[in-house]
């Protein structure tokens, strides 16, 4: 596995059954299984071609694996995987994915999310829905960032500032500084969008706080 689904996998916790949605190639629900970390993982995809492709990849461990095909967490049943892992989609399509599943907000759910984009929408997403980021891990693959985050709901529903959103839970981590720098260059490019008014000077702050080095309070 590459970095990104290795730090996905490390959230996991031992013991409990988990449910890959988008497992795409089956590489991390192979690893989940065939390393004796998860007793049971229910690799599940949208599209008949890589839930195929999974099926050969997981073919050792098929006695542990159940393959799924369909739409997000629809194929899940409450209580079936305390582990829900969703890797490899926009952020928005995860939210979308958990929104459409009420019964995982729950405390018992061990959230592994990797948004391929929009990270800062995640996070503001979670906090606003009572989930608590408990932690990060900033790594590369294939030449990209990726914020791995592991959540869970507490109920807790609060308005997360700009930093937050943006910086998340990276601060000392190897390569925070060119993350930071990356999502700064981002905000740069969306004020350039902007007409003058109150917006604008809100991004205006947050980019004068991004290059003074800021990092949220947490």
């Amino acid at each position: 596995m590459d970095a990104r689904l290795g730090a996905a996998a490390a959230y996991v916790r031992p013991g409990r059954a988990a449910a890959d949605i988008g497992c795409d190639h089956g590489k991390l629900s192979a690893w989940l299984a065939g390393s004796g970390r998860c007793p049971r993982v229910f690799a599940c995809d949208l599209r008949p071609g890589p839930l195929e492709k999974a099926r050969k990849t997981c073919a050792p461990w098929a006695d542990k694996i159940e393959l799924r095909l369909g739409s997000g967490l629809s194929v899940i049943a409450p209580g079936e995987a305390e582990e829900i892992i969703i890797a490899g989609m926009g952020a928005e399509t995860i939210m979308e994915i958990l929104e459409a599943a009420p019964w995982v907000f729950d405390p018992r759910y061990n959230l592994v999310l990797v948004p391929a984009t929009k990270h800062s929408l995640l996070r503001r997403w979670l906090a606003r829905w009572g989930f608590d980021l408990r932690a990060e891990t900033l790594c590369q693959a294939a030449g990209r960032w990726y914020a791995v985050m592991n959540a869970r709901y507490t109920g807790h529903c609060f308005e997360p500032d700009g930093l937050y959103c943006l910086c998340g839970r990276m601060q000392g981590q190897p390569g925070a500084g060119d993350y930071r720098a990356q999502q700064c260059g981002k905000l740069k490019k969306y004020r350039r969008g902007l007409a003058p008014g109150p917006e604008a000077e809100a991004v205006d702050r947050l980019i004068e706080e991004m290059e003074e080095d800021k990092w949220p309070q947490l």
